[in-house]
């Protein structure tokens, strides 16, 4: 099978990709420990924190593998920068999300997961360009203030099922004072700030538009006339 490296795991192996081989019913588990066995790669999977994804799907430790399988080893989103933001299409991860911001001096490490309740589905549409560079701000505001480590976040676009988080937060800090803290006030700002809306849809196709509160900045006020219209 095919393993692809990315950024930091890249530049230690030397190379974008090798070929690894593994008896029949092997794990991603099994796939890792034979490339920890790697002179260029002995005790660095051991120290960073390393999202896995078979086939360009994410993947946990225990799923299977087989012949002509592509397993591609993902360190800490954005190459371990201290704040990420993405707004996607694509189901999120809290796995990835945790090890984003993982640290050595992370004390505590906090998670949220909004999920759908009481509906068939969500369906969600955002401004994206704006709403990232909006969630980025937020993000920074609150590294500052809460003193943290790293802070990520992710909100989804499009359908979002029952069992599937439409926005994740993640936030690590020395105490878990300040991540507490800071996580919440992270969702509460993106909620509030992001342009991003949101549809209730029943199992029947009954669709409803989720009522929102204006946005708390560049909020432009009707005139007197157009209000009276």
């Amino acid at each position: 099978m095919r393993v692809r490296f990315f950024a930091i795991l890249r530049e230690r192996a030397g190379t974008e990709s090798i070929e690894v081989d593994l008896a029949e019913g092997a794990t991603v588990a099994d796939a890792i420990r034979a490339l920890s066995e790697l002179p260029a790669l002995t005790g660095v999977l051991d120290r960073l924190p390393v999202a896995m994804a078979v086939n360009r799907e994410y993947a946990t430790t225990d799923t299977r593998l087989v012949a002509q399988d592509e397993l591609a080893l993902i360190p800490p989103i954005s190459g371990g920068v201290d704040i990420h933001a993405r707004v996607t299409e694509e189901p999120l991860s809290l796995q990835v999300l945790t090890r984003a911001v993982t640290r050595p001096g992370a004390g505590a490490i906090v998670t949220f997961q909004g999920m759908p309740r009481n509906v068939g589905h969500l369906d969600y549409e955002a401004y994206r360009e704006m709403a990232e560079e909006r969630m980025m701000a937020i993000l920074s505001d609150c590294l500052e203030r809460h003193d943290l480590q790293a802070i990520a976040a992710e909100h989804r676009v499009g359908k979002v099922e029952l069992s599937e988080p439409s926005v994740i937060v993640a936030v690590s800090a020395v105490h878990r004072v300040e991540a507490f803290a800071a996580a919440s006030e992270a969702i509460d700002r993106i909620k509030a700030e992001a342009p991003i809306w949101k549809q209730e849809v029943e199992p029947d196709g009954t669709v409803r538009r989720v009522d929102g509160a204006p946005p708390r900045a560049g909020l432009r006020e009707p005139s007197q006339r157009e209000a009276e219209r």
